[in-house]
C-alpha cells in the first residue's frame, strides 16, 4: 500500500530560503503564488523555471480532475511530504470530500471513479513508482480505454514533471505550506474555493506560444524524450529544462551526463542510457570508462568534489525521505558550494523525470 501523509518523516530544510525580489515580482506578474520551493530554487534560473512550470502547467488534453488526482498520487508514491500535502489540500479546495481523497490515496476502488479513471490512477502509480517502468502494453491499454495519444503524452509528462518536482522538494526538505493546508481543512475553506476560480479567470496570463514541432524538440540533450510531446506545450517545458540543465556550468557536463546514465541504468531505460553514452563520448570518455563509472559509481575523470555525485544520484531513484535528505546534506559538504548542490538536486531530479517520460519511446 502507498505511504500516507502522516507516515512521512521529514527533516529540516537543506538549503535556506532566498528572497530574490526580481524573481518574486515575476511570479506575481504571472499570477502565481510564491511557494516555499520557489524561494529555495530561486538562485538557479533553469531550475526555478522548471519548478514554476511543474506547479503551473495547465493541461490542454487532460481534464483538471484527472490532472489533480494524478499529482496527488504521484507525490504520494514519491513520499513527498511537501507536494503530497499541498495537492491533497488543493483537492479539498476543489470540492473533493475527505472520504473520496482517502479512497484514492489508499488505492481503494470507489463508485465515484469509472473504469477509465481507475486505469488512469493505476497508470500514475505505476509510472511514478517505476518498479519497473510501464511499457508499450500499458500505453496500449490506455488507448483501448479511449485515451488519445495526446492525452497519454500529457499524462506521462504530468507524472514525470511531478516526479522531478517531488524530488526537488524532498531533497531540499522544503517545509510544508502550512497556512494553505490549514485553510483547506478549516471552516474558511470556502474563501479559497471562491478565490481560486477568480484568480484563474482574471489573473495575469502568459502569452500563448506555438508548441515546438518534433524536429525542434529532438535537438539537444535527451531531445528524443521530449519529441513525442510535439504539439503539446509540455514538450517546450521539457526541452527548456533539459537545455538549461546542460548549459549551466555549476557542475561539469560529464558529471551531469553520468548522473543521467546512472539513473537510466537504475530504472532500466536503454534509450536514455544510450543518449548519455553518446554525449559522454563527445566529452572524450571511452565506452569502457563510461561502463566502469556506471557500474562502480566512480569516475576518475570527475573533479574530487564531484566524486560522490554518482552514488548519490542512484540513491535519488528509490529512497526514504529523511535518509536521502541526510545524504544530500553530506553531498553539500563534499561539494562545498550551495549553488553546486542546488544544481545537483535539479539535475538528479530532472534525470528521474526524463527517464520516466522515456516510457513513451517503448
Amino acid at each position: 500500500m502507498a505511504v500516507l501523509l502522516s507516515e512521512i518523516k521529514w527533516g529540516d530544510p537543506v538549503l535556506p530560503a532566498t528572497h530574490d525580489l526580481e524573481w518574486e515580482a515575476e511570479l506575481k506578474r504571472r499570477g502565481a503564488q510564491i511557494l516555499e520551493v520557489d524561494r529555495r530554487v530561486a538562485p538557479n534560473r533553469w531550475l526555478r523555471e522548471a519548478a514554476y512550470e511543474a506547479t503551473n502547467y495547465v493541461p490542454i488534453a487532460l481534464s483538471e480532475r484527472l490532472h489533480r488526482m494524478g499529482n496527488m498520487v504521484t507525490a504520494q508514491e514519491n513520499a513527498c511530504r511537501y507536494c503530497y500535502g499541498a495537492n491533497r489540500a488543493y483537492m479539498k479546495v476543489l470540492g473533493y470530500s475527505e472520504s473520496f481523497i482517502q479512497q484514492v490515496e489508499r488505492d481503494v476502488q470507489t463508485a465515484e471513479l469509472d473504469a477509465k479513471e481507475r486505469a488512469y490512477i493505476a497508470f500514475c502509480r505505476s509510472l511514478a513508482r517505476s518498479r519497473p517502468r510501464p511499457a508499450a502494453a500499458e500505453r496500449t491499454a490506455l488507448l483501448e480505454l479511449g485515451y488519445t495519444p495526446d492525452q497519454i503524452g500529457e499524462i506521462a509528462f504530468a507524472i514525470s514533471i511531478g516526479c522531478f518536482y517531488n524530488r526537488v522538494s524532498t531533497l531540499l526538505a522544503v517545509p510544508s505550506e502550512q497556512k494553505f493546508e490549514r485553510m483547506a481543512s478549516g471552516p474558511f475553506r470556502w474563501v479559497l474555493q471562491l478565490a481560486l476560480p477568480l484568480m484563474k479567470k482574471f489573473g495575469p496570463r502568459r502569452p500563448v506560444q506555438a508548441a515546438p514541432d518534433r524536429a525542434a524538440l529532438a535537438a539537444g540533450p535527451f531531445g528524443m524524450v521530449a519529441a513525442p510531446l510535439a504539439g503539446l506545450r509540455a514538450g517546450a517545458v521539457m526541452k527548456a529544462a533539459l537545455d538549461g540543465a546542460f548549459e549551466s556550468g555549476r557542475l561539469s557536463r560529464s558529471a551531469k551526463l553520468l548522473m543521467f546514465a546512472v539513473v537510466a541504468r537504475t530504472l532500466g531505460c536503454p534509450h536514455c542510457e544510450a543518449d548519455a553514452n553518446r554525449l559522454l563520448a563527445e566529452e572524450g570518455l571511452r565506452p569502457a570508462e563510461i561502463e566502469s563509472a556506471i557500474a562502480t559509481l566512480h569516475c576518475p575523470r570527475l573533479a574530487q568534489r564531484e566524486a560522490g555525485l554518482l552514488a548519490w544520484a542512484r540513491d535519488t531513484v528509490y529512497y526514504e525521505p529523511s535518509s536521502i535528505q541526510q545524504k544530500t546534506r553530506a553531498l553539500g559538504a563534499e561539494l562545498g558550494d550551495a549553488d553546486a548542490l542546488l544544481e545537483a538536486i535539479g539535475v538528479a531530479s530532472l534525470a528521474n523525470g526524463t527517464v520516466r517520460l522515456a516510457m513513451l519511446l517503448e
